[in-house]
């Protein structure tokens, strides 16, 4: 028997809480590769599945929540994974449609999993987690299409949260200036810290305006907000740049015009981090574990246990959240 965050839909009211139960092996879903997770975190989409109604994510209970975790492999069918073998798991709807990380044990399809890199601690890669994980994803998409250091300060909007965070972070590393757009004045010593040079209001890019096109600023973008903001900022990329949208934390529409694309080139890039396919998943973990700056990364951290994850998640989806937060599942 081992400790599980249950969420458990009330029949009468149709809400679902959460509890920490027992439950064993027999209890889990089938899989090829049984995991001893060791770290989960809290992602935006937690705190969907965390709440009352799911948050439209959750379709079946009692579910366990918990979209990243990263273990000990226990037991193996495939032949790519063996006892004592460190995995991190990402995506797949895994916490959503599967059951998830917030659990002792988790069984997964081997497709899903990937080795912990080396010089990456499982403790580590939950720091990273979903949200890491996406930032680096962006920044090396910017980088395919072009951006280089030297071109011109890369806006990072969001820059507080959890994407923002990490993008910020090796964005700097990386040698770039980084311009990090935040509406909590607080977390400004915490930003410049993690490499950011410029600190933009969020007011600043809040206010929509008439111009489809402004000064020429930004060399590149990672857009954790979209909205009335990424709106905004297309508008202000230079001839030929790209911005990279991560997120919709202001909202899903996009009230802008094609005029960036046309009169100057600006390149829009989707990042999906849910179904990556596996070499860009590798390719995007082992560049975490060499352009991450580790000291940076424990300095985002806000550590937690099994009992904290119900108003962790309430918190996040308020933005309450700075940092990654770090679940210890055995703690």
């Amino acid at each position: 028997m081992f400790n599980a965050l249950l969420m458990v839909q009330d029949e009468e009211s149709g809400k679902a809480s959460a509890e920490i139960k027992q439950i064993s092996e027999s209890d889990l879903p089938q899989g090829e590769v049984t995991v001893a997770v060791e770290y989960s975190t809290v992602n935006y989409k937690d705190g969907l599945c965390l709440s009352p109604k799911g948050g439209g994510l959750v379709r079946n209970y009692p579910h366990i929540p918990g979209i990243d975790y990263a273990g000990t492999v226990e037991a193996s069918t495939d032949d790519r994974y063996k006892p004592g073998d460190k995995v991190v798991l990402t995506g797949w709807r895994v916490g959503e449609a599967h059951w998830g990380g917030y659990s002792q044990k988790a069984n997964a399809r081997a497709d899903w999993l990937v080795p912990l890199p080396d010089g990456l601690s499982t403790r580590q890669a939950m720091a990273v987690g979903t949200a890491g994980f996406t930032a680096m994803l962006a920044v090396m998409a910017l980088e395919d299409h072009g951006l280089e250091p030297g071109h011109g300060p890369v806006l990072v909007t969001g820059a507080a949260g959890g994407v923002g965070s990490v993008a910020t972070a090796i964005l700097a590393h990386l040698g770039y200036e980084v311009a990090a757009v935040t509406g909590r004045p607080e977390t400004e010593d915490y930003l410049k810290s993690l490499g950011a040079t410029t600190i933009v209001p969020r007011e600043d890019l809040n206010e929509t305006t008439k111009r489809p096109l402004e000064s020429e600023t930004w060399a590149g973008c990672v857009d954790a907000v979209g909205g009335d903001m990424l709106a905004r900022v297309l508008g202000q990329m230079k001839y030929g740049t790209s911005v990279a949208a991560v997120g919709l934390a202001g909202g899903a529409a996009l009230p802008a015009t094609v005029i960036p694309f046309l009169l100057r080139g600006v390149n829009l890039l989707g990042i999906d981090s849910v179904m990556q396919p596996y070499d860009n998943r590798l390719r995007a973990w082992q560049r975490v574990a060499t352009d991450l700056p580790m000291d940076k990364l424990e300095a985002m951290i806000r550590p937690a246990v099994l009992g904290d994850l119900p108003k962790l998640g309430a918190d996040i989806l308020q933005g309450q959240v700075k940092g990654r937060v770090v679940v210890d599942i055995n703690g």
